[in-house]
């Protein structure tokens, strides 16, 4: 952790300790979590694939302490506003953010675990709305809490992570895959994680970047869409994959594809194309880790943003312009990153030429699109831990 960002993160702490030790008296035990970056490994969660995310130095961090009571008082500092309430399904919260933690306490005691109440302040400096996953960080935080203080450290990591998800689906209505939970739970410094989202088996690949940077350019672009896209591009995936008589696209080859090309739409063809493609192109960046071979990493992360831009289309012309400016610049690999449609991409740049492409970067797109784009340096860090 680089100076500044200590400095960032002991502020935090200050705070959160002051506005404990204010609204309950004495102090509580520190937890936090991260928000998580995706390598490379897009929209391929539902296709039975493999992602490929690392925890961040960008957390939330929570200052808890059992109350011997049945309710639970919560405090957010970053949006100054408290909640309470009980651990019975009726007792939900009616402000979103506590929802989240509501939803953590509701889906560990299904499970059999158990949550008292406690008191709680907690804080943040994951951007929001830049796809990093806040949301995963406050639940694996305060799930890995709950378990550590209710629960002898009992529920497995990989609990845990399913504890957020099932949060997401049934109490903030997103129904969304087990990556960024899993991600936050399981982060470790300087090391990302294949996680195969069929099996669920996952494994560390180094990833100490000697000479390069990791940064994210968030255009704070988010194009309203018509319908779903993203319910369109899956279905989208499953017609072909039915079509081959296989259960997801993890087990088509391009030779497979172009043996039903005939007997599929262009739109299909194309969205299966870009799926089977970038399957291989995480595999292709894991063996390219273990040689050092930041290279080709560089390589199949343009790669991805073209597919993703081209054949499965969920760019945007404002991130394939901050595509092509890493491109002139001389950034070694740069891509969108999460759904689509707005957010950010992400940019691997060796060291030199880091401080130039930021300056390009921040210039050209003001000068184009009226604002400057925001510049988010990532270190890859611990997930879930008792500070």
């Amino acid at each position: 952790m680089s100076t500044q960002q200590h400095e960032c993160s002991n502020a935090m702490e200050q705070k959160i300790h002051e506005e404990f030790s204010t609204r309950f008296g004495g102090e509580g035990i520190l937890f936090a979590s991260a928000g998580r970056i995706n390598l490379i490994g897009e929209h391929t969660d539902y296709n039975g694939g493999f992602v490929f995310p690392g925890a961040i130095d960008k957390i939330i961090e929570a200052e808890i302490r059992p109350n011997g009571t049945d309710r639970c008082r919560v405090y957010s500092v970053d949006i100054k506003e408290t909640a309470e309430f009980g651990l019975k399904e009726e007792d939900a919260p009616s402000q979103q953010w506590a929802r989240y933690i509501f939803g953590v306490c509701r889906e560990v005691q299904k499970r059999g675990f158990v949550v008292k109440g406690f008191d709680a302040v907690f804080a943040g400096n994951v951007p929001l709305g830049a796809g990093l996953s806040s949301s995963a960080a406050l639940e694996s935080c305060f799930a890995f809490a709950m378990n550590d203080l209710f629960n002898d450290n009992k529920i497995d990591k990989f609990e845990l992570a399913k504890i957020g998800q099932s949060t997401e689906h049934n109490y903030c209505g997103v129904n969304c895959g087990i990556m960024d939970q899993f991600a936050s739970v399981f982060g470790k410094k300087d090391n990302l994680m294949r996680l195969d989202c069929r099996s669920m088996e996952f494994e560390y690949f180094p990833f100490k970047l000697d000479g390069y940077k990791l940064v994210l350019v968030d255009s704070q672009v988010k194009h309203e869409l018509v319908d779903s896209p993203y319910n369109k591009r899956r279905q989208s995936c499953e017609r072909v994959a039915e079509k081959l008589g296989i259960e997801t696209l993890r087990d088509a080859t391009m030779d497979d594809l172009n043996r039903i090309k005939d007997e599929i739409s262009e739109e299909d063809y194309k969205r299966a194309e870009y799926v089977i493609g970038e399957k291989q192109r995480v595999l292709d960046v894991c063996d390219a880790l273990e040689r050092g071979d930041y290279q080709t990493v560089g390589e199949r992360m343009y790669q991805t943003h073209e597919g993703m831009s081209k054949l499965y289309e969920v760019s945007c012309e404002e991130l394939d312009y901050l595509n092509d400016l890493a491109k002139e610049c001389g950034v070694t690999g740069s891509r969108i990153m999460g759904g689509g449609f707005g957010g950010c991409t992400i940019n691997l740049v060796k060291d030199d030429l880091y401080d130039p492409f930021i300056a390009v970067v921040t210039k050209k797109f003001q000068e184009k699109y009226g604002h400057e784009p925001k510049i988010y340096p990532v270190v890859i860090s611990d997930g879930a831990r008792r500070l």
